[in-house]
């Protein structure tokens, strides 16, 4: 228990530091919001009224605590760049698009990766092992964009298996959200499927190794036992922690994908509000984000601790 509350404060601790950094990031980078919404063409006078309006002439501290109190009652306040629309709204529409994206991506890896690198452990030296390690060491170099642009060009527009652009939300039609979503989740999954196969097997033929192996061969268990009960289990412990990174370079690819594949997810959002210099959606989006990946990462070290008990006493 002592554990769980001490990641449970370092987790509040993290994204809080992580709001303010993000906070004051965007505040202070050269532009002007109220000029952006405005325009180039609006008075001085018009400016600084907008200015005060939007509270933007308030010390910074005061506009942090008055963000963050809004922030936790989920209220981002409203878009600069769509008058009348709260960044909320915004929010609800692209973020369940990019966690079905990243979802399907992690199933993927999960589904593909685990029993490939058990295989490629059990069957080391062989000419299968030897074809996967090949295999993953050229899918780890092509980058996820390329992939993207590969499958947009021969499942999109050659064999027709999908039309680029013609995605549908999931509130419309989930299944056909889902096989649009495929091809997207592939490209974003096999250089991720190829790092997690050649971290397990390494860690498998480490375990392997040891002497508690050979033990367990002495007293007659069964490779298959022996590999299920004892060796994958603590040959998991390094690759867990190694997934939690996996997820956020998910989320981070999940951006790329969406503009590659025409997804109005929250890459583009991010990406659109970037350049319009739309500062409450940019940093709801970083805020959603953050929260995401941190809050995994403690779910991770849970299991962590779950599969190696010894954690407790550290």
């Amino acid at each position: 228990m002592p554990y769980i509350v001490k990641k449970i404060g370092t987790l509040i601790i993290t994204l809080v530091l992580i709001s303010l950094l993000t906070f004051t990031a965007f505040s202070v980078i050269p532009g002007d919001a109220a000029t952006a919404k405005l325009g180039t063409e609006a008075t001085p006078e018009q400016v600084e009224a907008l200015r005060e309006e939007m509270g933007l002439n308030d010390p910074l501290p005061v506009r942090y605590v008055h963000w963050l109190g809004q922030a936790l009652q989920g209220d981002f306040g409203e878009s600069y760049q769509y008058d009348g629309v709260t960044v909320a709204s915004l929010l609800s529409q692209r973020l369940p698009v990019t966690l079905l994206l990243a979802l399907l991506s992690f199933v993927l890896i999960l589904g593909i990766a685990v029993p490939l690198g058990i295989f490629s452990a059990q069957h080391r030296g062989g000419f299968l092992d030897t074809l996967i390690s090949q295999l993953t060491q050229l899918t780890m170099a092509i980058p996820s964009f390329f992939l993207g642009m590969l499958f947009t060009y021969l499942f999109g527009l050659v064999l027709h298996w999908f039309q680029p652009g013609a995605f549908v939300s999931p509130k419309e039609n989930i299944g056909q959200s889902i096989a649009y979503l495929i091809f997207p989740a592939i490209a974003v999954a096999l250089p991720k499927i190829a790092m997690v196969v050649k971290f397990l097997r390494n860690a498998i033929l480490k375990e392997i190794d040891q002497d508690y192996v050979r033990t367990a061969h002495s007293k007659g268990s069964s490779e298959k036992r022996i590999l299920y009960v004892h060796v994958l289990r603590n040959a998991l412990i390094p690759v867990v922690t190694f997934l939690a990174l996996v997820i956020a370079d998910i989320l981070a690819g999940s951006i790329v994908a969406e503009q590659v594949f025409s997804i109005p997810g929250m890459g583009r959002l991010l990406i659109t509000a970037i350049s319009s210099r739309d500062y409450p959606v940019v940093q709801a989006a970083v805020t959603y984000i953050t929260v995401i990946v941190v809050s995994v990462n403690f779910v991770v070290d849970v299991l962590y601790q779950w599969i190696d008990p010894r954690v407790k006493v550290r």
